[in-house]
């Protein structure tokens, strides 16, 4: 329960919220497959929160008082191994009531988790059943936008896709046949190579070697818009946690990486080292804001900070953290950054804009206002078929455009990726300056 408390009371990411628990001695204490159902756990609630509360709204009288905030996390996540884990009913009731047992404020709620959750178990399925679970579990102004931009029926696939737990997808350096094999995966039409059971990904074969490094299907199509970069001079404007910046360095390129993260710089610093790229690849930690380059660059790959709607799959404590007023504030710093990268460009250099977003103000609305602001740069229509991807991943535009459902195999459990938008623009040969800004 702490790890969903510490996201829905303490507004924190899950990851930072597992982070918190490391640095408490969690991983010391606990034994790794007991970590992994612990962050299954939370997971799940965060995903469901919206059908497991209408569930317990079924048999709970009156809503319970703001003292009763974390009574109502022991009964989400009591709900959530009753039914949609397959813990046994004992055991989820009794570490429910154990729970409530062992803390002064939640003890008085005891005996009514206890009846709460019998009544669950005997009547929640059926009640679940009956529910519209993803218009439930998706906040309403992100149904409200995605129902906008594309549709109801294409706003429910979504829904459906981001609301499934996904498989790890990992980029590797050479034969990814070979790689598919040794680890039990499968070699998607991207290129990746995907998994769906593994232990700890740092004890899996081929982890210390930097043969492969964890990377989404979707979040490696942007540098792959690039065709050859070998020799290019290229930089990686918010690189860490660092897989484009490793895709660009295997590809040749020379990487000027850039993150204004020194936590997440120094575990970036040690991804390349594992992965033989240190040579190839210059890290700078510095606020892309205000950072001026010593010199001009042949490609800037500016993955914006943005609301990351499209990574629900892995991260759905982006269900519950974030806002229709953050992604506002989000489209204003990713415009200010795209103005300073293209200045960052020699004549004729290519930007590729991209946001893990499915949300056209972070994507297509986006370059739209960029372009009619800039008439010094222009687009560069991406070729679905000399790329080998579906036309249907790409706008009318010829820019990128992944949706969590497009990538559809035999099941879905190993079917999905993620939400991508990514456009490549160039600088005019006749407009660039000799000098960065």
């Amino acid at each position: 329960m702490r790890l969903v408390e510490t996201v829905l009371l303490g507004a924190k990411s899950l990851d930072d919220a597992l982070d918190e628990a490391d640095r408490a001695g969690w991983r010391q204490r606990v034994e790794p497959r007991d970590r992994a159902f612990a962050r299954l756990m939370a997971a799940t609630v965060l995903r469901h929160q919206g059908s497991l509360a209408a569930v317990l709204a079924k048999f709970i009288a009156r809503p319970l008082p703001t003292e009763g905030r974390r009574a109502h996390l022991v009964l989400l996540v009591a709900a959530a191994q009753l039914l949609m884990l397959g813990t046994p009913a004992y055991a989820a009731i009794d570490m429910a009531v154990e729970q409530c047992r062992g803390d002064r404020v939640l003890g008085r709620y005891q005996k009514l988790c206890n009846a709460v959750l019998r009544r669950v178990a005997e009547q929640g399925a059926a009640t679940l059943a009956g529910l519209d679970q993803p218009r439930l579990d998706i906040p309403d102004w992100l149904w409200r936008s995605w129902v906008a931009a594309y549709g109801e029926p294409t706003a429910r696939a979504i829904a459906c896709a981001s609301l499934r737990e996904a498989p790890l997808d990992l980029t590797v350096r050479r034969d990814a046949e070979g790689w598919a094999a040794k680890l039990g995966g499968r070699v998607l039409p991207t290129g990746s190579v995907r998994i769906l059971e593994h232990g700890p990904v740092d004890e899996m074969e081929g982890f210390a070697d930097g043969a492969w490094w964890v990377q989404d299907a979707a979040a490696v199509l942007p540098v792959r818009l690039l065709g050859d970069v070998a020799g290019l001079q290229v930089a990686d404007v918010c690189a860490a946690p660092g897989g484009k910046t490793a895709a660009l360095a295997a590809g040749g390129a020379h990487v000027t990486a850039v993150d204004t993260s020194a936590r997440r710089m120094q575990r970036f610093e040690q991804n390349m080292a594992r992965l033989g790229f240190g040579e190839r690849v210059s890290a700078v930690v510095a606020d892309a804001g205000t950072w001026q380059p010593e010199h001009l660059f042949d490609v800037v790959l500016l993955d914006a900070p943005c609301t990351a709607t499209g990574t629900i799959r892995r991260h759905p404590d982006i269900l519950r953290l974030k806002r229709a007023d953050e992604m506002t504030r989000l489209a204003g710093v990713q415009a200010q950054l795209l103005a300073r990268a293209g200045t960052w460009l020699k004549p004729g250099g290519r930007l590729v804009f991209c946001t893990c977003s499915l949300q056209p103000e972070e994507g297509e609305l986006q370059i739209a206002r960029y372009l009619a602001a800039h008439p010094d740069m222009q687009r560069l229509a991406c070729d679905a078929s000399a790329l080998g991807l579906p036309a249907a991943w790409f706008t009318a535009a010829g820019d990128l455009r992944t949706l969590p459902h497009l990538l559809a195999l035999e099941t879905p459990e190993l079917s999905g990726m993620d939400g991508f938008f990514a456009a490549v623009l160039q600088r005019r040969p006749s407009s660039a300056s000799e000098a960065p800004a």
